[in-house]
């Protein structure tokens, strides 16, 4: 399981978001919410959970309702660690 101050470093370091980092919570909306966090990004902040967790993600296994919050996306991320 990750803790969620991990995931928040992780989010601000991919999206390069500075000092607003902290400001993340788990009710923080995520898609449409930060203009920081396209199409692009999605993809680079999926490869680094990859990467740093070392879990695999495949394409029809994440949504849109994932991104809706940084506490769903969190909560997707802990459900991938879990199935390891």
């Amino acid at each position: 399981m990750v803790n969620f101050a991990d995931m928040q470093r992780l989010i601000g370091e991919v999206l390069d978001l500075g000092d607003r980092t902290r400001t993340l919570d788990r009710s923080t909306p995520f898609m449409g919410n930060l203009p920081e966090l396209d199409s692009v990004s999605v993809l680079a902040l999926l490869i680094a959970l990859e990467d740093r967790f070392g879990i695999a993600i495949a394409d029809d296994e994440i949504s849109s309702a994932d991104f809706a919050t940084v506490g769903s996306f969190y909560e997707f991320v802990n459900s991938k660690l879990a199935a390891v």
